[in-house]
């Protein structure tokens, strides 16, 4: 049975100030998560805020258009943990078309309530519900045609997960406290269905408050690696793709903005697409046959022993070089007539 452990505290990430867009593409290279302290303190968003909870309500109300929006509900029970339900059959939320402003104030109800229910308004893009907050509140360190996301909760919880995007999440209102394990780590989380999900993205079925080793023994490993964030508002964390992460509001009244980008690669290439077909193509296939296919992914695809080619003079490398617009069409072709049964 699963219960509340005291875990050791992880050590905190990076903490820049205010850095500079430049800056911000060391980050990228670097591929590890920083906190960025200070770096939308200047918004009016975050100015409201330090006026209260009903300043900074009324400030995202006014901005509201009625547009209604993904509002998550749930009752007490469930902690503030959004995600399956018992036997993972359903969730153990609902969710609720309506305007951010209806789901303000039922998150301003529940600050009174003992035993306070759980509303979060998930993910909604601002362009399509609060459409001058960009005017209002740009991103010092991101080009315009980024778009941001507003998420609004009391003191939820989102399971640990990830997502294929660079992601710079700012608080507005409330704390975050965010805990991230890097990539490699998805062995020792117990990630959950890809297809069958809360709400888009495969989560961590072990639990970070209230870990079971008994289920998840690995989990303990991954603890090892984990890395904290505390934001206040007008901090932004910089999360590199692919980093898992959860995320925990800390208070009645939380605001995050949030911005992802950097996932613009074509349907056909892009390495979802490829995993997805390895899903097909190798997974079931002969024990010896598996190791000849990691042995040809080892080597010419992730190159754990250097240039594969470097033998072969440039003209000769075709597919397997560096690729130009006629080799990509080749492959595309290839593979089209794979699928096609032609090949």
């Amino acid at each position: 049975m699963s219960k509340t452990v005291a875990l050791p505290p992880f050590p905190g990430v990076e903490t820049l100030v205010r850095p500079s867009p430049e800056r911000l593409s060391t980050l990228v290279t670097d591929g590890r998560p920083v906190l960025m302290k200070g770096l939308v303190a200047h918004w009016p968003a975050v100015k409201a805020g330090q006026d209260g909870t009903q300043a900074v309500a009324a400030y995202l109300k006014g901005l509201d258009n009625g547009h209604p929006a993904s509002v998550l509900e749930a009752n007490n029970a469930i902690k503030g943990r959004f995600a399956y339900g018992p036997d993972m059959s359903d969730f153990n939320f609902h969710r609720r078309l309506k305007p951010v402003s209806a789901g303000i104030d039922q998150i301003l109800a529940a600050a009174a309530h003992p035993n306070p229910p759980w509303i979060y308004i998930q993910s909604t893009e601002t362009r399509l519900h609060l459409p001058r907050f960009v005017a209002e509140n740009p991103c010092p360190i991101l080009p315009p045609a980024v778009q941001p996301r507003i998420w609004i909760s009391n003191a939820t919880r989102a399971q640990t997960h990830n997502d294929n995007d660079h992601n710079i999440a700012c608080v507005v209102a409330g704390r975050r406290r965010f805990t991230l394990f890097p990539p490699e780590q998805v062995a020792n989380l117990y990630i959950g269905p890809m297809d069958h999900t809360p709400s888009g993205r495969a989560i961590s079925l072990a639990s970070l408050e209230e870990p079971d080793f008994e289920r998840f023994p690995r989990f303990a490993e991954a603890l090892k690696t984990a890395v904290v964030a505390e934001l206040e508002p007008g901090d932004a964390l910089y999360v590199p793709k692919y980093w898992w992460h959860h995320v925990q509001s800390l208070d009645t009244f939380n605001v995050l903005i949030n911005y992802w980008w950097g996932n613009s690669a074509p349907t056909a290439e892009n390495p979802m697409a490829a995993f997805l077909a390895a899903l097909l193509a190798l997974k079931d296939i002969s024990p010896a046959d598996k190791h000849y296919w990691k042995a040809m992914f080892d080597h010419y695809i992730f190159q754990t022993e250097g240039d594969p080619v470097a033998h072969i003079p440039p003209a000769h490398q075709g597919g397997l070089g560096k690729p130009t617009v006629k080799t990509r069409a080749e492959i595309l072709a290839a593979l089209k007539a794979l699928v096609d049964g032609r090949g």
